[in-house]
């Protein structure tokens, strides 16, 4: 880890981290951490090495000009603190691209800074391609394998078994070490899963503010999701393949979210915006 910046001491800060690669499908996740790092004007304080984690034929090296002056810049991992954020606590951001190598040693000199800064829970943010419909909510999974945590914040747990990413080995080590961790996912719809991808990317957003019940500035994700959704329209609307199949995704998604409409599940939904946008008073509607 080389430390550009002095971190000191932190504000109940929890960790999120996502990372481009295998697990950024449409880099929905990895453009989650931009955003949040320019809302709250987050500023770089570590990095990792970038020559113990990455291979540089893959990730190779840019050149770049500042100033007039040329100079090489290395992809690596970046840690990022932002200060006074809208969650009312302080944040420590990951973002970076996934190892090419020695991922155990990359999750413990993460976890490492994650002890040394106090931090009481660890994010990890993915995206994938899935079966879904780009019309429709893009759907957001979080899990945790902490039965506090879970109960605390009204998740599931993870029955996935199978290959993982940089992401499964970090919310690994954050239990080895004992802090909680939570992984968030979100759904891609295969057939537009081009970069980028702003309808996931403000999904990963909004489950985050349902995370820790409390707003997050969206900017222009909103309207840049709505434009990316017309797009994809007017792919379907010239081409009826394409559109049928569109039709049949949306069928059976509506289909599937049908148990979840009832009185109950309505009412901690709506329990929920409440607490976010901080109208849960009395008398309040």
């Amino acid at each position: 880890m080389i430390e550009l910046e002095d971190i000191g001491e932190l504000r109940d800060p929890v960790m999120i981290a996502a990372f481009e690669g295998w697990n950024d499908a449409g880099e929905a996740a990895s453009a989650v951490i931009e955003h949040l790092a320019e809302v709250w004007d987050a500023e770089v304080v570590a990095a990792l090495d970038p020559e113990d984690y990455y291979d540089f034929q893959v990730n190779r090296p840019r050149v770049v000009s500042e100033g007039g002056k040329r100079r090489i810049s290395w992809r690596t991992t970046r840690v990022l603190v932002a200060r006074d954020t809208s969650l009312g606590r302080d944040v420590v951001l990951v973002q970076g691209v996934e190892p090419s190598f020695r991922w155990r040693a990359f999750a413990v000199e993460l976890m490492e800074l994650a002890e040394a800064t106090d931090v009481s829970m660890v994010v990890t943010l993915g995206a994938l391609m899935a079966d879904v419909a780009h019309s429709r909510p893009i759907p957001v999974t979080a899990t945790s394998d902490s039965e506090d945590t879970r109960h605390r914040h009204d998740l599931e747990p993870s029955g996935y078994e199978g290959p993982t990413g940089i992401v499964g080995v970090l919310a690994d080590a954050a239990s080895q070490v004992g802090i909680p961790s939570v992984s968030c996912w979100a759904a891609v719809p295969h057939y537009a899963g081009h970069s980028p991808s702003p309808k996931a990317t403000a999904a990963l957003v909004g489950r985050l503010e349902e995370l820790f019940d409390a707003p997050v500035e969206h900017g222009e994700l909103d309207e840049d999701a709505r434009a990316w959704e017309r797009g994809i329209n007017e792919l379907a609307e010239s081409d009826t393949e394409v559109a049928e199949y569109v039709e049949s995704l949306e069928e059976a998604q509506d289909t599937a979210e049908l148990p979840e409409a009832s009185g109950d599940a309505i009412a901690k939904e709506f329990e929920r915006y409440l607490r976010r946008r901080g109208t849960d008073e009395p008398g309040a509607p």
